[in-house]
């Protein structure tokens, strides 16, 4: 598992040539760094006297990134073995008509897989912007720069992700899959940027 590895074992394998773990496992992992910095603000608040009225809001904050953290570092793998799987259906025989059908739709199936993975990225790392947010405006200052790094990691994880997905959706074929999916970076495009937008300008140093 790439999210077993220590942090020099990761970037020399990033730095080899092999294509794996790539952009995609890297935003991933931005992402799960975005969740962890937004857990310590919590961590860092509640329980403390001066964060008596917000102590519900963050503890549910870190719970909740806590598992944002487990989760993406599973996507860190996850997109790995996408990529992996898009590259086995291009090994397929495709020799008769049969094959060629079969090799085909193998290849679009992981294509599919591979736009999904970065596309649920992108949509945690919009949440964790949401919860940088009240680390904010309602968690320890003295940890609000920490939360600030949290949120342009969070910024730059999920529009890297959809970096991974628009690549991959101009080789998908099923054009209302490619229409809903486009729509939805779209989407989270304007969010994510308009969200980072709002947290960084209500932090004052």
């Amino acid at each position: 598992m790439l999210a077993d590895l220590s942090i020099k074992a990761f970037l020399t394998e990033t730095a080899s040539k092999s294509p794996v773990p790539g952009g995609g496992s890297v935003a991933a992992l931005s992402a799960a760094l975005a969740a962890s910095l937004a857990e310590m603000v919590a961590n860092l608040s509640v329980g403390r006297k001066g964060f008596i009225n917000s102590q519900a809001e963050m503890e549910a904050l870190q719970e909740r990134a806590q598992a944002l953290r487990v989760q993406l570092a599973e996507y860190i793998q996850w997109d790995a073995d996408a990529y992996h799987q898009v590259m086995a259906a291009h090994g397929l025989p495709g020799g008769s008509p049969e094959e060629k059908q079969r090799r085909s739709k193998a290849i679009q199936a992981g294509l599919k897989q591979a736009a999904r993975v970065p596309l649920e990225v992108a949509v945690h790392s919009l949440e964790i912007l949401e919860l940088a947010q009240t680390a904010v405006t309602q968690g320890n200052p003295n940890a609000v720069t920490d939360a600030a790094v949290g949120t342009m990691l969070a910024r730059t994880a999920g529009l890297a992700a959809l970096y991974n997905v628009k690549i991959n959706l101009s080789s998908i074929r099923d054009k209302e899959f490619v229409e809903n999916t486009a729509e939805e970076i779209q989407r989270l495009e304007t969010e994510i940027v308009a969200r980072e937008k709002r947290i960084l300008a209500a932090i004052k140093l």
